[in-house]
């Protein structure tokens, strides 16, 4: 996108140019819009699961920036000549259980006929300008909490290759269409100094983008909850095509300081698909963070690093 120039205004906040989860644009002294839109191709093979989670992921972004979901247009594309409209229909009543969840509704939507069948939402939100938050604003002596684990990216490719048994399947499909707005709720109430939410660019993607000129982060590998089936599943390489991606641009900022299996080692690039939230908070706040964020159910929440003030690195894996 360098060198297109898109309009702008001064009611802009956040567009493009920064690397944000969303867009914000000010309506008002007390309103700003949060918009975001985010499609995906099918995680699991049942189709009312398939839509929650797809819902789910594509609202993240508007908790991602401390705001509250309001509005969602369903995008569809579909594959009509092999799949039942029954299918189609159980997509998107998955999608819309999980947008009334969220307290919010369906405006419409739009659906184009397509060999690899999609869905997602474009969602729009509430925040107040002068306190969304953003992912690189952390500050020296932060500490970083992790709220879902990882391995969603290998246990779905695992998912379609059938090689994945029923109880990871379960799990993982509870937590990808698990909510991210409780732990947003959770993290705007103690205050955090910066969010995001960890998706296609895997754990040490989103963590880069939450440096900044300033910092760096030390990350704890022992402390990053993990599926555990999904260590069994990354020794056979199951890895989608982004973790490789994502390794070869996002590992050059990275200093790993201990000794790593690759497959180990790949699921930290691992792409997530409505993965967990990355908080940044004051060391102060921080184990009342944790104790509401368990309180309030979202149980793999955990401390797994500290922001640290700017070293030759932008990440550095410690044990």
């Amino acid at each position: 996108m360098q060198g297109l120039q898109l309009p702008s205004n001064e009611q802009l906040l956040l567009g493009s140019g920064s690397s944000d989860d969303a867009g914000i644009y000010r309506l008002n002294a007390e309103q700003a819009l949060v918009q975001t839109l985010d499609v995906i191709t099918p995680v699991v093979d049942d189709p009312f699961v398939f839509g929650q989670i797809a819902a789910a992921n594509s609202m993240s972004d508007i908790w991602a920036m401390g705001g509250t979901m309001h509005t969602a247009l369903n995008f569809v594309a579909y594959d009509n000549c092999h799949l039942t409209l029954e299918i189609l229909r159980e997509i998107l009543a998955g999608g819309a259980a999980k947008v009334k969840e969220a307290g919010g509704v369906i405006l419409g939507g739009h659906t184009i006929e397509d060999a690899e069948m999609k869905y997602g939402l474009s969602v729009t939100g509430i925040v107040h300008p002068d306190r969304y938050l953003r992912n690189n604003t952390t500050q020296p002596g932060d500490i970083l909490i992790l709220t879902k684990p990882l391995g969603m990216g290998v246990i779905s490719t695992a998912i379609k290759g059938e090689m994945a048994d029923e109880a990871t399947i379960k799990e993982a499909a509870f937590q990808m269409s698990f909510l991210n707005k409780y732990a947003s709720e959770v993290a705007i109430r103690v205050g955090v100094n910066a969010m995001t939410d960890v998706t296609g660019f895997g754990l040490m993607g989103h963590l880069n983008e939450m440096t900044g000129e300033h910092t760096s982060i030390e990350l704890e590998y022992s402390r990053i909850p993990t599926i555990k089936s999904a260590y069994d599943l990354a020794e056979y390489g199951l890895f989608p095509a982004g973790a490789y991606r994502n390794e070869e641009y996002y590992g050059q900022f990275c200093q790993i300081e201990i000794e790593l299996a690759d497959s180990h080692k790949m699921l930290l690039f691992d792409p997530q698909t409505s993965g967990g939230l990355l908080l940044s908070v004051r060391e102060a706040k921080a184990e009342q963070l944790i104790k509401e964020l368990l309180d309030a159910g979202i149980e793999h929440s955990r401390i797994i690093g500290n922001v640290i003030p700017k070293e030759a690195y932008n990440i550095k894996l410690r044990s």
